[in-house]
């Protein structure tokens, strides 16, 4: 039988595992040259059903908080990896990327006074040569303001579920999901307007089909399947399981568009896989030895405390 907390980790790891088919989506269902167009449906109307079924607003300080969650978790981190997305090869984005859980590891020590273990360390380590192993290429080019944003991205996201994970809300969680998807969504709204224009005066049922899929599914679901893993797990053990992310897409790319998979694509998963597992385990701390009790010899007092009287 599953422990909870496992149950709780395998059920989070959906999240990142339908992320994973974004890019898939992107490229055959979506209009091409439209990511911030997507961004802001994957988030606004996510956020505003969420919203609408909860019949909750924040109260008091949870509506600059959520604002705040809601721009790094969402906002921000989207337009980031925008940035990123156009000026990087995707596998040296992804590889950047996979920096996140050694940052949460490192802000969770800081702000919530975690500690970080060797094991956790090299796990994060694992993890990102795992990736690069994954999706990096020997042919990947590099560019300075790329670079910058995907790191950037990295941080805000690590910052936002270390902040998640501090400021717990009292309202139910399909409400804060909501909260932080629409704060996300409204900060990116003007920013696709103003960079790719209105959208599209007609869509096919195809971009329909795939916005619908992202919205309800990529955002709705998986955000509140996220956010609930931040509330019960670490920090730390939730970025981890963002790294499923890369090993899904490549996955898919193989599955369904029939992108090669080579013997080092393998492994890299492999060690992804292996890195995620050690981060979610605890090892046991070995047990102290049983110490017998003392045998009283025969000179010795039958009460310790009381003093040996001598002629």
């Amino acid at each position: 039988m599953l422990s909870n907390q496992a149950r709780v980790a395998l059920t989070t790891a959906l999240a990142p595992a339908v992320w994973g088919s974004t890019y898939l989506v992107t490229t055959e269902l979506l209009p091409p040259g439209r990511p911030l167009l997507a961004a802001v449906i994957r988030a606004l109307p996510a956020g505003l059903l969420l919203i609408g079924i909860t019949r909750r607003l924040p109260q008091g300080q949870w509506w600059w908080r959520a604002a705040v969650l809601g721009a790094l978790n969402i906002g921000a981190f989207f337009a980031l990896l925008f940035i990123a997305a156009y000026r990087l090869p995707g596998g040296v984005a992804a590889t950047i990327g996979a920096v996140q859980p050694l940052l949460a590891a490192g802000l969770a020590a800081g702000l919530l006074r975690e500690r970080l273990s060797p094991r956790t360390a090299a796990a994060g380590l694992a993890g990102v040569a795992g990736v690069s192993l994954l999706v990096l290429r020997a042919d990947a080019r590099l560019d300075g303001l790329g670079v910058a944003a995907a790191l950037a991205g990295a941080v805000v996201m690590a910052t936002g579920v270390v902040l998640s994970k501090r400021w717990t809300s009292p309202a139910p969680l399909l409400a804060t999901t909501g909260w932080q998807l629409t704060a996300g969504g409204l900060m990116l709204l003007p920013v696709a307007l103003f960079v790719e224009g209105p959208p599209p005066a007609s869509l096919t049922t195809e971009n329909v089909l795939g916005y619908g899929y992202l919205a309800l599914i990529g955002s709705a679901v998986a955000y509140a399947l996220w956010f609930r893993g931040i509330r019960a797990l670490t920090p730390t053990k939730v970025t981890f399981l963002g790294l499923l992310s890369p090993v899904v897409a490549t996955l898919l790319g193989w599955i369904a568009l029939g992108q090669e998979l080579t013997a080092p694509q393998i492994a890299g998963g492999l060690v992804v896989i292996a890195s995620l597992v050690v981060a979610q385990t605890t090892p046991k701390s070995p047990k102290a030895p049983k110490v017998p009790p003392a045998r009283r010899t025969a000179d010795a007092p039958a009460h310790p405390s009381t003093p040996v009287q001598r002629s």
